[in-house]
């Protein structure tokens, strides 16, 4: 416990700071000990009323019970700001005294710590100390070390920042500083509330769209009202959801022991992103980024009967059979969703066409001939793209015959006005008066005859989009009447599926892009093949937990109908820089403003709104103890599955971007495995019959960092193997790249995992320092997968 006084004595603040029974285990060697050393560091937010003449009091606590964490007091010192700046070398040693002041029970000595860049000539000082042992010597929850981290653009989107910062020793001996912050994101309830709204207004629209069907037969119009009083059903719970969550205020995540209750089924579950700095003497600093959330899962709908996947999979079989009983014709998923793409696509195109055949009439009445001919071929490309749909639908051709022969008329106008123009450029021989007065204008004609030939196309084009919506209308009212109780319920559980997908994949492009900013390599790359988005599993499948899986990999491979674009905000005001989402369910586009100067150092073809594409990839390996009962009593054909078939979609991705973009484009590792190489092992890795087989998600991972990617880490709640997989990704990356002593690390490893931000993350959602886990769990885990002595337990997460 720290105490801080003013020179009156009177106490201007406390705090309990890492109460020393969790210290004192800092190391297994310790405990047991009635002489333990251990270190531990103590900052103060700048706000903080803190002057020379402040008082700063310690106290240490000792263990009784490693599990239980009871303490018995041992003792305290105090000693006031200007006594440690006045002291040598900024050192004090100091006695603890008993609470009656009796004995000396110990000592304490109090050093300054200087933070941010090791500078030539600290760096034997700092491995020098306390044994060379890993040590935390730093932790905050304001985020303020580094202003690399936390500029104005970073704190508009993460927020509540937790800052933990270490010193490790490097083979070199030279030692290095690890800086971990995790911190939470705007994102986790601002994405799946626009979402929401956006659900709302476009099964509003279908309702229009159907009442807009006319007058039908009674069989057809008993079929509409059902249809319509089933998504008035769903717009009704859909706004009561959004009341609720414009409610909320405080913490910007979801705890997981929230994860089942309705009203917050489509907010990610413990969204926090996770960044570690590396500082080295004499190199660049280096940062490693991680979006770490619970899987995207329906907990509020149960799993009872399996997830997306296994469900969508039966409903569409039984869907065959309702079409029957419905006198219905039975779409399968693709023709239905190319059916609403089509009518999407008509409806934006015809405003687009009407308004550039008005600019052709207008441009036509002036004398230059290529601006005509630029907005002649801006007007085909919009027609012939409506051409392409209009030939996908089940309906008469001769409207759309219509318009394709208006357009040809339009086109051979404007060459003939271009053959004349061109004739003008003659010299023109001598006319009598005559001849004149009796001669007419052609190209005054053209033009008249343009603008008949270009209003006929306008009302084509509005007689074809009528005819389109209608035929698409009636598909889709044939669709939905074919859809039962199951289907309403399904397509809510997939909602609130990608809800919570797309909210982690836009905090991750976030994330990615503010850290890519100056790196132009990786801003050539996102303009021209986009980026991997690479998902960790770490779910069983086996009992509950398989049914997740199959929610999180519908949920996952829906968010390739997710495309970003780059924006310039308003203001640099946080309000002007938050992400927003327009599209409808089968095409989403999220805008990601950026203040002025960084929106305008852009390449040009993000600064021209380019359209950018993420590739989500998903791979699972279950590790715990139920996963051990599914590989030697159950299935895991699903996992086996999802693996090979997400290898292939990064293989392909890798022959993409290989034929695309140069390799200097790519970030640069310490380790000198090639990508294909890397690539070549995953792709053995993922056929190959083994249990466990956590280095799929080694490599994965290495791959996707290797590529620019975006990296995820997920299991049920995000919390405690989730915890496991990061540090244990962190402390190899420090090996293999910055040189950690492999002698330190799996003291480092234990460091990261009592003192760090994972066990922050735990406190954050449940209130406890513990892990969730059990000894007799512990035993079916990887080794590199659990957790030190003493931060697990039985608890209520």
């Amino acid at each position: 416990m720290i105490q801080i006084f003013n020179h009156d004595n009177r106490m201007l603040c406390w705090f309990i700071y890492r109460p020393q029974p969790l210290t004192l285990c800092l190391f297994s060697s310790l405990q047991g000990t009635r002489d333990p050393m251990f270190l531990t560091g103590v900052s103060f937010p700048p706000d903080w009323p803190v002057y020379s003449e402040t008082l700063i009091k310690l106290s240490v606590y000792g263990v009784n019970d490693g599990y239980q964490q009871t303490s018995n007091f041992l003792g305290s010192s105090s000693f006031s700001v200007a006594d440690f700046l006045q002291s040598k070398d900024q050192q004090l040693s100091l006695s603890l005294r008993t609470a009656d002041d009796s004995a000396t029970v110990g000592t304490v000595v109090v050093s300054r710590m200087k933070m941010g860049e090791i500078e030539d000539g600290e760096v034997d000082h700092i491995t020098a100390d306390m044994h060379q042992k890993c040590t935390l010597v730093y932790e905050s929850s304001h985020g303020r070390i580094n202003d690399k981290d936390n500029g104005p653009i970073m704190n508009a989107v993460f927020k509540n920042a937790v800052c933990k910062v270490y010193r490790f020793q490097t083979v070199d001996s030279k030692g290095m500083l690890v800086r971990e912050q995790m911190a939470e994101c705007t994102l986790s309830f601002s994405i799946p509330k626009q979402l929401i709204a956006l659900y709302i207004q476009e099964d509003t629209c279908r309702i229009q769209e159907l009442k807009d069907l006319g007058e039908l037969s009674p069989h057809w119009d008993n079929l509409r009202k059902d249809v319509i009083s089933r998504y008035d059903q769903i717009i009704k719970e859909y706004q009561d959801t959004l009341a609720e969550l414009e409610k909320l205020t405080g913490p910007l995540f979801k705890p997981s022991c929230s994860k089942g209750q309705k009203y917050l089924e489509f907010i990610p579950i413990n969204l926090h992103t996770q960044r570690m700095r590396v500082t080295c003497p004499r190199k660049t600093d280096s940062f490693y980024d991680v979006v770490t959330v619970g899987a995207p899962a329906a907990h509020s709908h149960g799993f009872k009967n399996g997830g997306l996947q296994k469900l969508l999979s039966k409903y569409e079989t039984e869907k065959k059979s309702f079409s029957t009983a419905y006198q219905c014709i039975y779409y399968p998923p693709e023709q239905a969703a190319k059916a609403r793409e089509i009518l999407c696509v008509v409806s934006q195109l015809q405003p687009h066409i009407s308004a550039l055949a008005d600019q052709l009439l207008q441009t036509a009445q002036q004398s230059p001939i290529q601006p005509l001919r630029d907005i002649l071929k801006s007007l085909e490309e919009k027609v012939r793209p409506a051409d392409s749909c209009q030939s996908n639908l089940r309906q008469d051709f001769m409207v759309w015959a219509s318009v394709a022969k208006s357009l040809n008329c339009v086109i051979a106008l404007v060459d003939k006005l271009q053959e004349q123009d061109n004739n003008n450029l003659e010299p023109a021989p001598s006319h009598t008066l005559a001849d004149v007065i009796t001669s007419h204008n052609p190209a005054a004609v053209c033009r008249d005859q343009l603008g008949v030939k270009v209003q006929s196309l306008k009302e084509c084009v509005a007689e074809v989009a009528e005819r389109a919506r209608c035929s698409v209308s009636f598909v889709l009212l044939q669709e939905a009447a074919c859809s039962t109780a199951q289907g309403l319920q399904l397509q809510q559980r997939r909602d609130a599926v990608f809800s919570q997908a797309l909210a982690a994949l836009a905090c991750g492009f976030v994330m990615r892009l503010y850290a890519g900013l100056e790196d132009k390599g990786f801003l050539r790359q996102l303009h021209a093949v986009g980026l991997v988005a690479q998902f960790e599993s770490l779910l069983s499948t086996y009992s509950e937990e398989i049914g997740m899986l199959e929610d999180m990999e519908v949920g996952i491979s829906d968010l390739h109908r997710v495309a970003f674009r780059i924006t310039e905000a308003a203001s640099e005001e946080a309000a002007s820089l938050q992400p927003t989402v327009s599209g409808r369910r089968d095409r989403y586009t999220v805008e990601v403003p950026l203040p002025h100067h960084a929106f305008q150092a852009l390449p040009d073809e993000l600064r021209q709104g380019k359209p950018l594409h993420v590739l989500p990839v998903l791979f699972n390996v279950g590790i715990n103890e139920q996963q051990t009962i599914a590989e030697r009593f159950g299935d895991i054909s699903l996992q086996e599955r999802i693996n090979q078939k997400n290898f292939e979609i990064l293989e392909g991705y890798y022959k993409s971007l290989t034929n695309t973009v140069p390799s200097e484009c790519l970030p640069c590792f310490q380790t000198q495995t090639d990508i294909k190489e890397l690539l070549d092992t995953l792709g053995q890795n993922v056929v190959t019959k083994k249990r466990k087989n956590v280095e799929i998600l080694w490599l994965a991972g290495m791959i996707c960092r290797r590529i620019n990617g975006i990296r995820f880490t997920s299991c049920k709640s995000a919390k405690d193997r989730t915890s496991m997989s990061v540090t244990l990704e962190q402390c190899s990356l420090l090996r293999d790249e910055h040189q950690l002593n492999k002698d330190y690390f799996v003291r480092a490893l234990d460091c990261m995992r009592r003192e760090g931000c994972r066990i922050e993350n735990v406190q954050k959602n449940i209130k406890c320092r513990k892990y969730a886990f059990n000894m007799l769990q512990l035993m079916a885990f990887p080794k590199y997968y659990r957790p030190p002595e003493g931060t697990y337990g039985k608890v209520d997460s």
